[in-house]
């Protein structure tokens, strides 16, 4: 992951207009917008949003995932090229997308990597062939721009998830069929399974505040959803169930993320809050730290929501497939989040 260099100017830039005292920017709230259902056939567009795939390999299997999935597929223009870090300059990753969006062949279209740079896209998008021809979009990390500005500007449910290159282990491609294929309400439970321990250590959920909650998801990768702070990107908090995970951050810059949300209004609009995996973010050597559970402590317990840490959703092999924008119920004290209504058309 290489967001900083991005992030950084964007986010000083970004909050602004709401330092200066307009209030919080966020979204108009707009009627949720749902995809047709994929069937076995279909096809699947790859696109490349962010950073550049530096090994041919990648693109080859993110192929190969999808044709074994059941899909025939169809690859952007660009989406092996090369700009620096970023695969293409923004207007060839933006056509892309628009090109995936605007084809009536395509039902579904799967982000073959993160890194950063998909929030440069965001002004460069059709908003309006989203909204007149809506599909399944499928990727996670840096792809969270994209989740959060389409649910904004065209209110379509999309999907936070594996990326075409990544794992497609059994439970990925558990989670894919089931949502996609068999169109289950799904219940997001994490595996129960100790392996050679004698009480499970991997994959446990812990209350933060225990209690029920409904509402539509929002949300993704920390850093990047931060970054759009101030934006018209950023879509409605107002009883959102908000999930959050993060690589590769050091807790103190987690915390000034945390505070963030806390100060543009965020946090406290929000229903009910679900942590996922914070991947190699422990505190350094020494003293001086504060801990991931010590700042979930410091931000979201005092909201007195029903919020639980530890979900299967992050950097991981193993990840839920969680429809952005789709109303759930979130049982903090069971640590589960499930589907309240279809996520697709019929």
């Amino acid at each position: 992951m290489h967001r900083r260099q991005f992030l950084g100017g964007a986010l000083g830039a970004s909050l602004l207009p709401w330092m200066a005292g307009s209030g919080p920017a966020f979204a108009a709230v707009r009627g949720r917008l749902l995809p047709p259902p994929l069937q076995p056939g279909d096809t699947v567009g790859l696109v490349s949003p962010s950073s550049a795939t530096d090994d041919s390999f990648s693109l080859q299997l993110a192929r190969e995932a999808m044709e074994a999935l059941g899909f025939k597929v169809r690859s952007g223009e660009h989406y092996g090229a090369r700009w620096g870090h970023l695969a293409g300059t923004d207007a060839q990753r933006a056509g892309d997308l628009n090109a995936m969006f605007a084809d009536r062949q395509v039902r579904a279209i799967v982000c073959v990597r993160g890194g950063s740079g998909a929030a440069r896209l965001l002004p460069l998008l059709d908003y309006d062939a989203i909204r007149r021809d809506p599909k399944v979009l499928l990727g996670y990390s840096d792809i969270t721009a994209l989740h959060c500005a389409i649910q904004a500007k065209a209110g379509l449910v999309t999907f936070h998830g594996p990326i075409g290159s990544g794992s497609w282990n059994r439970f990925n491609v558990d989670q894919f069929r089931r949502l996609f294929l068999e169109r289950q309400l799904m219940e997001y439970r994490n595996a129960a399974d100790p392996g050679d321990e004698l009480v499970q250590r991997s994959n446990r959920t812990i209350t933060i505040r225990g209690g029920k909650a409904r509402g539509e998801l929002v949300g993704g990768n920390l850093s990047v959803l931060v970054a759009l702070a101030g934006s018209s990107y950023l879509p409605a908090f107002d009883g959102r169930i908000l999930f959050l995970e993060d690589v590769a951050e050091a807790p103190y810059r987690v915390d000034r993320m945390f505070s963030t949300l806390k100060l543009m209004g965020a946090l406290d609009r929000i229903a009910g809050f679900v942590f996922g995996q914070c991947t190699d973010c422990d505190p350094g050597d020494g003293y001086g730290s504060l801990t991931l559970e010590q700042i979930l402590d410091d931000y979201i317990r005092p909201l007195r929501i029903p919020a639980y840490r530890g979900a299967m959703i992050g950097h991981i092999r193993e990840q839920f497939i969680l429809p952005v924008g789709g109303m759930v119920e979130l049982d903090a004290d069971a640590g589960t989040l499930r589907m309240l209504e279809p996520v697709f058309t019929g």
